[in-house]
Formats: C-alpha cells, structure tokens, sequence
C-alpha cells in the first residue's frame, strides 16, 4: 500500500474538523506527483528526440543519399525532417510548458485542468509521431516503385508471366503490410513509454475529483 493510500484511510478516521487538513495533505502528495510525471515526460520526449537523431545521423551515409537521389527524394527528404524535427521540439515546448503550469498551480481545479491539458498533449504527439511515420513509409514505397531499377525490372519478369495489375496488388499488400507493422512495433513502443505514465496521471485526476466534488 503505497504512501497516499495510507493517508487517505487515516484522513478518513479522522473527525470533520480535520477533513480540510487532510484534504491540503492529500492535493499537495498529488501535486508532487503530478509534477513529477510531467517531468519525465519532458525528458523522455527529449531522450527520444535524441536517439532518433542519433540513428538518423549515423544512418546517413554515402549510399542513404544516393538511394534518396535515385528516388528523387534528395531535396523533399530533408525538407519533411527538417519540418518534422521543427513539430517534435514545439512538442517538447508543450510538455515543459505544462510542466511549469503544474509546478505554479495552487488549485485543485487548475491542477485537474493542467493534468488533462498535459494528457491531450502526450496523445497528439503520439498520433502525430505514427501520422508522420505512415506518411514517410508510403512517401518512399510510391517513389521506390516509381523510380528503382531493380523494382521495374522485376516488374517487368514477372509481367511476362503475370497480369501486372495482380502483380502491383500483391505488391500494395506486402507494403501495407509492412507499415502497419511498423507502425504497431511503434505505437506499442509509444504505449510502454508514455502509457505507464498517463495511467499515473489519469488516477491523480480521479483522486482530485474526489477532492473537488
């Protein structure tokens, strides 16, 4: 039994002339540790920002941009990153901004508002992260197929003994495929991540109701 549970059964045998007392001691232990969460996931978000720059960074070699020119995606590529790392760090502004609404609110309601700002927050970026990841699988699947000679000569083996209109189904199937799960392999990666910490927040919400009404 953890330290809140405790002070919530001893408040409750308490008389009615201590409730406020008790109701103080229980939204301060919540403010804390709400504070605390939103703290993490500033630095988790940053940490994150961090490793994928890493990977991109040591990914990035003579044959990565000879693959994006042969694609014709040398100029839109680095475009799309720039843009992309441009969102994750207003994000990551938009975390530490709830973080410091949090750490000066003095009130139940306004920390139960912050807690459900800061939620809001954590799920666009996590649906934003997926959105982009989808949009750059397709980007490089329809540009690869436009443009790679190895997929247009295979297109053209295989037609000889294929209808071509089958042959691009199967091959939207096996691409489809290939991004949903990716895109799973992430969002679970995102649920471990975030996930444990946005139950956290969700249950001091649901303590401070009971403060509240």
């Amino acid at each position: 039994m953890d330290e809140l549970e405790i002070l919530k059964k001893d408040w409750k045998k308490q008389e009615s002339s201590f409730q406020q007392i008790g109701e103080k001691e229980i939204y301060g232990m919540l403010h804390k540790r709400s504070s605390s969460i939103v703290k993490w996931i500033v630095v988790i978000s940053i940490l994150e920002l961090l490793l994928w720059t890493s990977i991109s960074v040591f990914s990035a070699d003579e044959e990565y941009f000879k693959t994006l020119k042969m694609y014709h995606l040398d100029t839109a590529m680095p475009v799309i990153a720039f843009v992309n790392y441009g969102v994750i760090l207003f994000f990551i502004y938009l975390f530490f901004k709830n973080y410091k609404a949090i750490n000066t609110t003095d009130t139940v309601k306004q920390l139960m508002q912050s807690i459900l700002k800061t939620r809001k927050t954590v799920k666009y970026y996590v649906w934003y992260n997926l959105g982009m990841t989808a949009f750059s699988f397709i980007l490089v699947f329809i540009f690869q197929f436009m443009y790679d000679p190895n997929i247009r000569r295979m297109i053209d083996k295989v037609s000889q003994n294929v209808d071509p209109n089958i042959f691009y189904c199967i091959m939207i199937v096996i691409y489809a495929v290939i991004i949903a799960v990716f895109i799973g392999l992430i969002w679970l990666f995102y649920r471990v991540l975030y996930g444990i910490l946005m139950r956290r927040l969700q249950k001091n919400y649901n303590e401070l109701k009971k403060i509240d009404y």
